[in-house]
């Protein structure tokens, strides 16, 4: 303090040479060497060119080009030329020199490249995969909202080259888009949509809306690319192949009702329009999901939109394509689902009768409740009555129309079938008939019995034709089986058809049905139907050869998986044993057919033998009056001989006697004995 008081004081003179004499530079007052009284001037300055040369010839454009002298154009320019170096042809061969190839690579200046990462193997790529496909699930099933970036991530990964890795991407899609699909259709948003002002928690929920339809449309999209692999003979593309159909048939059983179903079903169907010969698990998974589909769609949007997909395959197909795709047809769910009564006025369900009425409180267990409390009451109990009702009525409708439609896009299948004659489909065709009888309109009902006489007409001139020929290279037990179990199918199913159509069996003569043609051509058949050797065999022997590998097509049908036996015994039993509220059968009928059974019966193998005989036990209590007299020959009256070949109407049965139950009270089975015997007793005690 006190000095920068007295340097206040000084003149301004003073401390200007103060301060000069600061910057000046000091001078040494010693040498360390005496000065070199021979070196030539400027030699203190030699560093300074060696620095200068130093940056010459670090600044050179290319080192490795032998320079020219510089030349000048005619412009009056100088120009510096560099000569290329020369590649000896025998530096890269064995016979030049060490110091030769060593100068060439000197020469070249190799580009600096990127440390690559150390390749993986296999088992290691899996567990690395595996470890952060759990990361991104587990994250996908805390908070999807905040997550749904990661199902790029996903996607990625699901596009790897390695197999393993790529099946566990596809498996870990499924069960992360099956954890976070909501419970309703998203539908997609325009630019102008999302950009418009709203909340922060709605743009966040259709963000992610957004971002789960388009990631959720390219795993399906990756799935169809896929599943085209199926048929190829690759064995790692038929693998993904099947990976990509199980997770669309999962896609379709958990969540029917998202975006995306109708390709999803364009996955499904595209298996099941392979021929017989490619069925397999996956086939037969297929199959299974469809029936579910069926069995499970309460509105019927899903089963409609599958059901139009298998019919236009099936025609873009010329119908060659395999019976168990027409069976899924029998799991529909069209129109047979009401369990009621009703009439003109209203309607009681099952569940109304059932229901016990409620049992009314005493007054002093009741709540109390004032007059204007009452009607308040009262008018809320009317409104919701009207809401539950108009939701009935739009559902109802909405259901109504689906089925409709619906059975309309499988009778036309159906017709489209019979009208082409397809042979490995027809036992299908008159399942599906017999199933849906009641549903088929009354004015086609004729058209479909002529359809039926038809067949039975097609089948019966191949059989003759083949009798005819009598060539073994071009007869065989096969088609001579498949023409008869053909008749037994119209037959069976021109029956399921009257006994489904009540109106149409109470008024069949008003409609001039001609169901004595069915009735007849039965009787013809049941002689021929004992000598045959596969009558106990179903048409599905000749179909599958492997039955732990196939599918099972016919499961859960009733005709056309049957064997030749249970169709005909289904066929006795339409023509001798009709349903109550119809016409009686006639007696000569009855006496007819109770004697061909009795003569076809010692031909028929044991199983068959004792099914003809119990239903000729059933026959005998239902028309004891009718057949007593076949036991008995003083009770009958009648003349001429009996002829087992003719038609129904010349057989004249009355002039026969059952003479074959003294021989079936010999049979090798005790069943056979005992039933005999008890036909036998019932005729007796009448």
């Amino acid at each position: 303090m006190r000095i920068r008081r007295h340097l206040r004081l000084l003149p301004t003179t003073i401390l200007e040479q103060y301060s000069n004499m600061a910057h000046e530079p000091a001078t040494k007052k010693r040498r360390l060497s005496p000065p070199d009284e021979d070196a030539a001037p400027g030699f203190a300055k030699w560093n300074l060119e060696q620095d200068y040369e130093r940056r010459a010839r670090k600044g050179k454009k290319d080192d490795n080009k032998k320079q020219k002298l510089p030349i000048k154009t005619a412009e009056g320019e100088i120009v510096q030329q560099a000569i290329e170096p020369e590649v000896d042809g025998d530096a890269d061969s064995f016979l030049a020199s060490d110091d030769e190839v060593d100068s060439g690579v000197v020469d070249v200046q190799a580009k600096p490249e990127e440390p690559k990462a150390p390749k993986l193997s296999n088992k290691e790529q899996i567990i690395q995969a595996k470890e952060e496909l759990a990361r991104i699930a587990s994250l996908m099933s805390e908070n999807p909202e905040d997550h749904v970036g990661l199902l790029g991530a996903l996607t990625e990964i699901g596009s790897s080259h390695n197999v393993v890795v790529k099946k566990l991407g596809l498996g870990t899609q499924l069960a992360v888009y099956k954890d976070i699909i909501p419970g309703y259709r998203v539908r997609p948003l325009s630019k102008e949509e999302m950009a418009g002002k709203l909340s922060k928690d709605v743009k966040k929920l259709r963000s992610f809306e957004q971002s789960l339809l388009s990631g959720y449309k390219g795993y399906v999209k990756a799935l169809e690319k896929l599943a085209k692999g199926s048929a190829s003979r690759d064995e790692t593309a038929a693998g993904l192949a099947s990976v990509a159909i199980s997770c669309a048939c999962n896609l379709l059983e958990s969540v029917p009702h998202f975006n995306c179903r109708n390709e999803l079903l364009g996955i499904l169907i595209g298996k099941l329009s392979a021929r017989a010969s490619r069925a397999d698990q996956d086939f037969a998974r297929c199959l299974k999901t469809l029936e579910h589909i069926f069995r499970e769609d309460e509105d019927g949007h899903l089963s409609l939109e599958a059901v139009a997909q298998l019919t236009k395959m099936m025609k873009s197909r010329s119908y060659h394509f395999h019976e168990s795709v027409l069976n899924t047809f029998l799991h529909l769910r069209l129109l047979n689902e009401f369990s009621g009564s009703a009439s003109n006025s209203r309607v009681d369900r099952a569940n109304d009768r059932d229901a016990q009425p409620q049992q009314k409180l005493s007054k002093s267990k009741r709540e109390y409740r004032s007059k204007r409390e009452r009607k308040i009451v009262k008018e809320k109990k009317a409104v919701e009555k009207e809401f539950k009702e108009a939701d009935a009525v739009v559902s109802h409708e909405e259901r109504d129309k689906n089925q409709a439609e619906m059975l309309k896009l499988v009778f036309v299948a159906y017709f489209r079938i019979l009208k082409a004659r397809v042979e490995h489909l027809m036992g299908a065709v008159l399942e599906g008939l017999a199933r849906y009888a009641h549903l088929i309109n009354q004015d086609f009902f004729g058209d479909v019995l002529e359809v039926l006489k038809d067949l039975i007409a097609e089948a019966n001139a191949s059989s003759e034709l083949d009798a005819a020929l009598d060539d073994p290279d071009l007869t065989t037990d096969q088609t001579s089986r498949n023409a008869t179990r053909e008749s037994l199918l119209a037959i069976t199913t021109a029956f399921a058809l009257l006994q489904g159509q009540v109106d149409v069996a109470k008024s069949a003569s008003s409609l001039n049905l001609d169901l004595n043609f069915f009735i007849q051509h039965l009787y013809t058949l049941l002689l021929p139907l004992s000598l045959d050797p596969d009558i106990e065999l179903s048409a599905k022997t000749a179909h599958f050869r492997d039955p732990n590998n196939l599918p099972t097509p016919g499961q859960g049908t009733k005709v056309n998986v049957a064997t030749t036996t249970v169709l005909l015994l289904r066929s006795l039993s339409a023509v001798l044993l009709p349903p109550t509220g119809t016409k009686s059968v006639p007696p000569l009928r009855v006496a007819a057919y109770v004697k061909q059974i009795l003569s076809a019966s010692l031909h028929l193998p044991q199983k068959s033998a004792v099914a003809c005989v119990g239903l000729l036990q059933q026959i005998s209590k239902t028309h004891t009056g009718k057949i007593a007299s076949l036991w008995n020959t003083e009770e009958r009256k009648g003349d001429g001989v009996f002829d087992p070949l003719s038609a129904l109407e010349g057989a004249n049965p009355m002039a026969a006697t059952v003479w074959e139950g003294e021989v079936l009270r010999w049979h090798f089975d005790p069943r056979v004995r005992d039933t005999i015997k008890a036909v036998e007793r019932t005729v007796r005690e009448r």
